[in-house]
């Protein structure tokens, strides 16, 4: 479905048109759920855990491609009904690339930008792939036919250039020579604004010329990533069609720049907000991105009327570079992308909003003369001017030879200008076509080794950039790795690809892969060290993260369907190779929780950055190793749920065993401030690995390997509080379980109803029904005794630990001292809490709830964690109020409002007074009649009959409780349990077994602690009763 708001033509604002791409593999898998809805031109996107929560947006056109649609013979996708809401290629072209192209022949400069989160689909509308071409291939089509259809009546020149920027540096994707170090340079002149300094410009004639450049920059690009350890997906990539139509007839030139854009993904990163990374956001990694909302957000501000003070155009290059599309001389259209699933949230909202501010700028675009043309003309009309005076001279006869002579001169060089000006055309297009014929030999000879020998096929993060590089294994043993000196070696770069990193051998038609020593070579997923025989269709990843698939021989291929064997497909074998499953379920009845997924989603994407800089950790001796961690996986609030997880980063000093704990944002900050570091030790070293040694020259506090220590969050115990709402006592030894459920310590620790002055209660004050407390004053102590096996310590003796827990209101934890070297420390901290009038909120939350107590790991040279009392009311006797009479509720409420229900109040005071005296005067009454009814020996035993049955049925209480605690003990094994994810058959028959025999000891003593209950009130009823009949 697509629909259009306005004609793109009618005025010079920005077009922004939105379309929604279908699920992924790895959404469909994990039962994701749509969360855009479109109807005609607007989109409400909806928040997936908050479903009353929309968001709508309108824009000149809207896409719907997430269903509707079916593959014909050929692949191509096309709507399953005719006129169905199913937007196709061809609709998304007749809107965005018909209109581009007709601004284009008008004379006008045309811009497309596309934008949106990595794997949003934006390549998809772009380039396309297979029968379903994109944008570009569909525009050049389309413009080669109109040139051709117009070929009477103008002369039409067309070049092509393409770049990329990648960390504020312009690379040439189609130039022939050694890379510029540091890039090229983008220079601003008066005439032409900001261009880029020797970018090859190729003429091209037809639209396969096009295409094989536009396959020539993606293997440069490709390339390049791999040598340079870039990361695709932050990179911008650049098309520009130079079009001239010259009318001989009208002696008129116009001249227009096409500029296609493919914007760097706009992924937000997932982080709690509450850190601040010392060192500054990557650098220049995202400075283009960013710059460019500062300037679309200024735009926006000016076309409504707002008073903006400077544009910073000039604050990144691509900003620089798309000046004229941004409120300049351009006719400018954006396709913003988005995936539908409940995962991609956050980025589909900001994409949304991107767009909304987009849509709102306003260019002024004009036709445009060139000046070559203007310059024939010039030459032309002074060549005029010399002939005449050539004529009046030889008509007049006289001595002027050498004034003659100087004129002639002057008239042959401004002919061999116009005639340079008129033949440059045909000289770049003669040499362009050499080249063209020359790559076509080279597309032919891979397609015939192609079907003769098998070979290993690059794969890429980014789709477009994935089967470019074709690497032949041919008969016999072929050596792999950065030497490129043998005959008979593959040449390859990347992290950790060493100088001969493995050897293929192919013989009798079976090819084998060895792994060299020091070399890292996964197959499938598992790290091999042997000599293994490689199947068609296997995935390899040598060094750090260079991904091929490999291809058997044809005999072999058969009809598979290669496209599965994806980037993602490669990091999913990984992190199930290390037991990471989240987000799969094998029939799909089992939907995957959002969050889960989202997490899942981190883990894949973090993987191969994660080991790049353990890799570049290695080669630059920083002696730090980095390791992916999932925060809060087997962690719950203190009613039990689930904390939402997320993706840490767990960083480890391999000498003194320091560790830090960075976020998914801060890590992948860091990791490419160590790019840089990196990649300019590099360029010292010249190359040479045997030179890489540590750069000890970088300041420590410039250091992106390093962070001074902070204390370390290791794990949290629950200590359920319901016993205090019965007035019982309670001692449990906590297991204290770390964030992915591995036992940190086992804590004492004790709840310990008392009085005011600090004496614990006896028996007789339990209460049997917890609203007794309401009104009145509750007090108690919370201990904690000793921390036993203590692994944070075991592990290394320098360290140290505190607890810090929260209870009920408290806006700051409170802190036991720390201590430090004992793996069984002794602790011996009591803390006294006493709630002044205890309300019905604080019950529920006694009832309901546990104190969260945190294990929190000390190192050296880290700052010692400190109770903050500011706002925490505390009596004298250092006792902490958690709850002051009659303050239950903290809003603030307005004077009248408070006396009305002050009024209301006493008026239910004394009508309960005179409840009361009537009550006290039946009682008294009754009391009476009772009393001359028996002796006084039995009156004096009906009077006590309340007390001890009171304190029957709390001592059975009390027992219960304590039972119940071992109850939820075995309840906590059960959830932990799990099968190893490298259990064969035997080993899962082992682990139902011995689930069973957990679940048959949970329900026993369950069944056993409820009976034991039963059997107590029972017989403190039957007691009661024979008690009372000796009344009767």
């Amino acid at each position: 479905m697509r629909a259009k708001a306005s004609d793109m033509h009618s005025k010079d604002c920005v077009k922004v048109a939105v379309r929604v791409r279908p699920f992924n593999k790895r959404e469909r898998d994990a039962g994701s759920h749509c969360i855009i809805s479109m109807v005609t031109s607007s989109i409400t996107i909806q928040d997936p855990r908050d479903p009353q929560s929309r968001r709508s947006f309108c824009f000149d056109y809207a896409y719907w491609s997430h269903s509707g649609f079916t593959r014909d013979h050929s692949g191509l996708c096309v709507p399953e009904e005719p006129g169905g809401r199913y937007a196709d290629q061809d609709s998304v072209f007749q809107d965005l690339g018909e209109g581009i192209l007709e601004n284009a022949l008008q004379g006008y400069n045309a811009t497309l930008l596309a934008y949106g989160q990595t794997g949003s689909g934006k390549s998809y509308s772009m380039v396309g792939y297979g029968p379903n071409k994109g944008l570009v291939p569909k525009l050049c089509e389309r413009l080669f036919q109109a040139i051709r259809e117009n070929h009477d009546s103008r002369q039409c020149q067309v070049f092509f250039s393409m770049l990329e920027i990648y960390n504020e540096q312009v690379v040439d994707l189609l130039s022939r020579g050694s890379r510029t170090p540091g890039g090229l340079r983008v220079r601003e002149e008066q005439q032409r604004g900001f261009y880029v300094e020797g970018l090859r410009t190729v003429p091209c004639d037809s639209a396969p010329q096009v295409e094989q450049l536009m396959e020539q920059g993606t293997r440069t690009r490709t390339t390049a990533a791999t040598h340079m350890n870039a990361n695709s997906s932050r990179s911008h990539m650049l098309i520009i069609l130079q079009l001239k139509q010259i009318f001989s007839k009208e002696s008129i030139t116009k001249q227009s720049n096409i500029n296609l854009v493919d914007l760097a993904g706009s992924e937000r990163q997932r982080s709690s907000g509450s850190e601040a990374d010392r060192l500054k956001e990557g650098t220049a990694i995202n400075l283009s991105l960013t710059t460019l909302g500062n300037v679309i957000s200024a735009l926006a501000d000016v076309a409504v009327g707002r008073k903006v003070i400077h544009i910073p155009y000039r604050d990144s290059v691509l900003t620089k570079l798309l000046q004229s599309a941004l409120g300049g001389n351009s006719r400018t259209v954006m396709i913003a992308t988005l995936s539908p699933a409940d995962i991609c949230y956050e980025e589909s909202l900001s994409t949304l909003r991107y767009a909304e501010r987009a849509k709102r700028i306003q260019n002024r675009a004009v036709v445009n003369e060139s000046p070559t043309e203007r310059l024939v003309k010039e030459l032309k009309a002074e060549n005029a001017r010399l002939l005449q005076r050539l004529s009046r001279l030889g008509q007049e006869g006289r001595r002027a030879n050498d004034e003659t002579k100087e004129l002639r001169q002057l008239l042959t060089h401004n002919e061999l200008q116009i005639r340079a000006i008129q033949t440059l055309w045909e000289q770049h297009l003669q040499e362009a076509l050499k080249d063209w014929e020359q790559q076509y030999a080279n597309i032919t000879q891979e397609r015939r080794m192609m079907q003769m020998h098998p070979y290993i096929l690059n794969i890429n993060e980014d789709a477009q950039l994935s089967g470019v590089v074709k690497l032949f294994i041919q008969e016999g043993e072929w050596d792999i790795g950065l030497c490129d000196s043998s005959t008979t070696s593959i040449s390859i770069k990347g992290l950790g690809i060493q100088e001969r990193h493995a050897v293929f051998r192919n013989e009798q038609r079976l090819v084998t892969l060895t792994p060299l020593a020091g070399s890292k070579v996964i197959i499938n997923g598992y790290v091999v060290s042997q000599t293994t025989e490689l199947q068609h269709l296997d995935r390899l990843i040598l060094g750090s993260n260079c991904t091929y698939l490999f291809i058997g021989y044809p005999s072999e291929r058969g009809g598979d369907d290669w496209s599965r064997y994806d980037y993602d497909y490669f990091q999913s074998e990984l992190a199930a190779a290390e037991g990471i499953h989240l987000g799969e379920s094998s029939a799909g009845s089992i939907q995957a929780d959002p969050s889960l997924l989202a997490v899942f989603y981190d883990y894949i994407k973090l993987m191969p950055m994660v080991a790049e800089a353990n890799q570049m950790s290695q080669e630059l001796n920083k002696g730090v190793v980095f390791r992916l961690e999932i925060k809060n996986l087997a962690l719950s609030d203190s009613r039990g749920h689930d904390l939402e997880k997320e993706i840490v980063v767990r960083v480890t000093a391999l000498v003194g065993k320091q560790v830090w704990l960075w976020s998914k944002a801060k890590f992948v900050n860091r990791k490419f401030l160590m790019e840089e570091v990196y990649q300019q030790h590099q360029t010292e070293s010249g190359g040479n690995r045997v030179e890489r040694l540590s750069t000890a020259a970088l300041p420590r506090d410039k250091d992106p390997f390093w962070d001074p220590v902070e204390p370390l969050l290791l794990g949290t115990a629950h200590l359920w509080l319901q016993s205090l709402a019965f007035r019982i006592p309670l001692e449990e030894q906590l297991e204290v379980l770390g964030s992915e459920g591995t036992e940190e310590a086992i804590l004492q620790a004790q709840l310990v109803p008392c009085t005011s002055t600090g004496l614990p209660l006896g028996e007789d004050d339990i209460l049997i029904d917890p609203s007794e407390l309401l009104g009145r004053r509750l007090d108690f102590q919370l201990v904690l005794d000793q921390c036993c096996g203590l692994r944070w310590i075991r592990e290394t003796r320098n360290r140290g630990v505190q607890i810090g827990f929260r209870l009920f209101d408290c806006s700051q934890s409170l802190y036991t001292p720390a201590v430090w070297h004992n793996v069984n420390p002794l602790l011996d901290h009591r803390v006294h809490f006493s709630s002044l009038h205890t309300s019905q909120r604080l019950l529920d939350y006694l009832q309901s709830s546990a104190v969260v107590l945190e294990l929190w790991g000390l190192q050296e040279g880290c700052t010692e964690l400190i109770s903050a009392l500011e706002g925490v009311r505390m009596t004298t006797e250092g006792i902490f109020i958690i709850e002051e009479g009659g303050t239950a509720d903290t809003a603030p409420i307005d004077s009248a409002e408070l006396s009305c229900s002050v009024r209301a109040l006493q008026q239910d005071m004394e009508e309960l007074k005179n409840v009361n005296t009537s009550l006290r005067k039946e009682n008294e009454s009754l009391r009476e009649q009772l009393n001359t009814a028996r002796n006084g020996g039995d009156s004096v035993r009906g009077r006590s009959v309340r007390p001890s049955c009171d304190a029957e049925f709390a001592r059975a209480l009390k027992v219960f409780y304590h039972s119940m605690t071992s109850v939820r003990g075995q309840l906590q094994r059960l959830r932990r349990h799990r099968p190893s994810e490298e259990s064969d058959l035997l080993g899962l028959r082992l682990f139902v077994d011995e689930h069973c025999r957990l679940l048959r000891n949970f329900s026993e003593q369950l069944e056993q602690s409820v009976s034991t209950l039963k059997q107590e009130v029972a017989a403190i009823v039957r007691r009661k009763r024979e008690r009372s009949g000796i009344w009767s």
